[in-house]
């Protein structure tokens, strides 16, 4: 390997140094938690598809529901996944926990809340009415301050659904069928008899509120969180401050995006892990709407469904669903593939590199379902990597141990030259060409590494399959850092490790990051060390810089870091044996004992 292609790989590594350690040392700042608004947000506004004389109302609903939850009667839900409440006042969906997560590892730790109801810090709910049009009047139709009534079913579960009644007294009857399937998913059946005697008109509508912005936000670069949205085939992700910062709508009394679905499409929120969705059956036309009520501090998602005229003696109804849970990979998946929600999979963030971590992600799914551990299944995911890669990995080693073959006469054309660089490259070049060598062959598997690298970052931090996942002994999270400590002799020490908002944390290190340092160290001794001096330092150094700044990431990607470089030395060995070339491992090792990279000549 000539100094050309030495430099070559520097530079590499060192930008990949450089743009990792910048993700690791200067994260975005962390949001502070919005202002909590006890405001009510209402089914809204006049659009295209609602009636043209609908009365609006507003996030600022004056009816103060907080101080009236207490006094609400309630329907229980209790699913296989879900546990929570509808109240009956607007029949809205807003207490419900993740039945099979956690907050963090501790066996007392509360499940996963996902809704709160108004009145509660950071309230988050799902809320459907009716919008009314021409001679209707907004008292004639059922909204967030309407007290319904159970007519059938006692517990929502996916065994039986409920059915809630509202009678206006005005000759109309609503009703509200709500049922839920095993997993996350809602159905709600709005629908509306007409027994007065003129023509109403009016659209359904569904409403996702969102008292300011969550607290517990990651805000990472990497991962999206706040509003997503499909609009036939095209997905939009904005950010709470996007929707924050977009135009006023003097129709939506707010800062509202308005658009129109004419076949396929869904609209909500997407946190790290869990996501609540607005999902109008497949080919139903619908007005998606994006709102920020500023005073309020409220951030809403609707589905607008068309007006429509219901005669004397009539009855209209539309149905529509509600994701409320975890991003499950499978889950989603199969709701996209069963039920023809288009690229629901897309939820999750896969990111720029789709089309690395979408097939990373389906293998490695794939191998923790045969093995049934997902560290394992990293490792697995490993050789398959190693295995699709290795052509190509031959031949660069094929190329480097031809250029170990020729180093004597490389060293001859240096001398020969002397000072002369231009004579040194020409005949160089020339040496390359007879020998049909390629000096740059042996950057490449470094090059492909590294979107392969940071795609399975991507996966390993954005999906929920590795929280909370063990893999051995002291693993028992590969999303997050080895828990042990140096500092404490890997817990031999009678005091625990420091966390990792201390200043000690950077030095902390675990097990695998001085595994991960150990296994480049040795990697590196299948050669000797540069013959220039800064080279040498840079690369005796390198392993450890490497240990350091990956010691603070998931154990997830430390795992796969350990397994790549120790299949790369047994390739690297066992290849550069079968073409003649021994590397003195053991001695290069002693080497580095003796000198340091500065007595390199």
């Amino acid at each position: 390997m000539d100094d050309q292609n030495k430099n070559l790989i520097l530079a590499t590594v060192l930008s990949f140094l450089v743009i990792t350690g910048w993700m690791i040392m200067f994260p975005p700042a962390q949001p502070d938690p919005a202002a909590i608004s006890d405001a009510q947000p209402a089914a809204q506004t006049q659009s295209d598809t609602a009636p043209s004389t609908a009365a609006e109302t507003t996030a600022q609903t004056t009816v103060d529901v907080s101080a009236a939850q207490a006094d609400i009667p309630r329907v229980q839900i209790d699913t296989p996944e879900l546990q929570g409440s509808i109240s009956l006042l607007g029949g809205r969906i807003d207490d419900l926990k993740l039945k099979s997560y956690r907050e963090d590892l501790s066996p007392e730790s509360d499940i996963v809340t996902l809704l709160r109801p108004v009145g509660e810090r950071e309230s988050y709910y799902a809320l459907y009415g009716w919008t009314p049009g021409g001679q209707t009047a907004l008292e004639d139709v059922p909204g967030p301050k309407t007290l319904w009534s159970v007519e059938s079913g006692t517990t929502l579960s996916p065994d039986q659904s409920i059915v809630l009644r509202w009678d206006n007294a005005k000759g109309l009857t609503f009703r509200r069928e709500i049922s839920v399937d095993e997993n996350f998913m809602f159905s709600i059946e709005q629908s509306v008899e007409n027994n007065s005697e003129k023509t109403h008109r009016m659209a359904p509508y569904g409403v996702l509120a969102r008292h300011g912005e969550p607290s517990d936000q990651k805000g990472f670069f990497i991962l999206h969180e706040g509003v997503i949205r499909q609009i036939d085939g095209e997905l939009e992700e904005s950010d709470y401050s996007d929707v924050a910062d977009l135009d006023y709508d003097d129709r939506e009394g707010a800062r509202a995006d308005v658009a129109q679905v004419e076949e396929n499409g869904w609209v909500g929120f997407t946190d790290h892990y869990w996501m609540t969705t607005l999902v109008p059956d497949p080919g139903q036309p619908f007005t998606s709407v994006v709102r920020y009520a500023e005073k309020a501090d409220i951030y809403q998602t609707q589905i607008r469904m068309r007006a429509t005229d219901i005669a004397p003696g009539e009855s209209a109804s539309v149905k529509t669903h509600l994701f409320a849970g975890a991003k499950e990979w499978e889950t989603i998946r199969a709701y996209q593939s069963d039920d023809g929600i288009q690229n629901f999979i897309d939820s999750i963030d896969w990111g720029w590199f789709f089309f690395l971590t979408k097939p990373i992600f389906a293998v490695l799914h794939w191998l923790n379902a045969l093995i049934g551990n997902m560290g394992w299944a990293i490792i697995g995911l490993t050789i398959v990597i190693k295995a699709i890669l290795f052509p190509l990995a031959y031949k660069s080693y094929v190329s480097m141990a031809k250029m170990k073959e020729l180093q004597p006469e490389m060293e001859k054309i240096k001398e020969r030259a002397g000072d002369d660089r231009a004579k040194v490259q020409q005949e160089m070049m020339a040496l390359y060409k007879k020998e049909k060598v390629n000096p740059a062959s042996g950057c490449l598997p470094i090059l492909l590494q590294i979107p392969i690298f940071f795609s399975l970052y991507k996966v390993i931090f954005v999906t929920l399959e590795l929280r909370h996942a063990p893999w051995i002994g002291w693993i028992n999270d590969l999303s997050a850092p080895d828990p042990s400590s140096i500092l404490n002799l890997f817990g031999l020490l009678p005091y625990a490790a420091p966390s990792p908002e201390s200043f000690l944390a950077i030095i902390s290190l675990g097990v695998l990051p001085i595994l991960l340092g150990i296994s480049m160290w040795l990697q590196q001794k299948l050669n000797p060390a540069p013959t220039d001096a800064t080279q040498a330092m840079i690369f005796a150094w390198m392993p450890w810089v490497f240990m350091f700044m990956l010691g603070g990431f998931a154990s997830g990607l430390v795992v796969y870091w350990i397994a790549n470089n120790t299949i790369t030395f047994i390739q690297q060995y066992t290849i550069m044996r079968s073409h003649g070339h021994k590397p003195d491992v053991l001695g290069n090792v002693l080497k580095s004992f003796k000198r340091s990279p500065k007595d390199a000549k």
